[in-house]
């Protein structure tokens, strides 16, 4: 899916994070804690991530006994190109694309 907005600066930190992770899982709370983004922001970037493709989300069976399941989210291939996009294109630097 082609993204028609630059992403803003907590969806590029927040792919930065889940790119380091890539392609294993990573929990909301471990997210938070990496990035120092609220659960207010990180949680509404995710599922709006995963409607546009570039996340995906699934439950994960409790650790220890009497804890309730917890979702994990990893990139797809859509949003592990979109991170890379993002580290390496003129946005990374500040810049604004030139038009072509």
């Amino acid at each position: 899916m082609r993204r028609s907005r630059r992403p803003s600066p907590q969806m590029r930190t927040l792919l930065q994070a889940l790119a380091a992770h890539a392609p294993g899982w990573c929990h909301g709370y471990e997210l938070m804690k990496q990035t120092g983004l609220l659960s207010g922001t990180v949680y509404p970037l995710l599922m709006r991530m995963t409607e546009q493709g570039l996340v995906e989300a699934t439950w994960h069976a409790p650790e220890q006994p009497g804890r309730p399941p917890r979702h994990a989210y990893r990139l797809t291939v859509a949003g592990l190109q979109l991170a890379r996009e993002q580290t390496e294109g003129p946005e990374a630097a500040g810049g604004r694309p030139a038009l072509a």
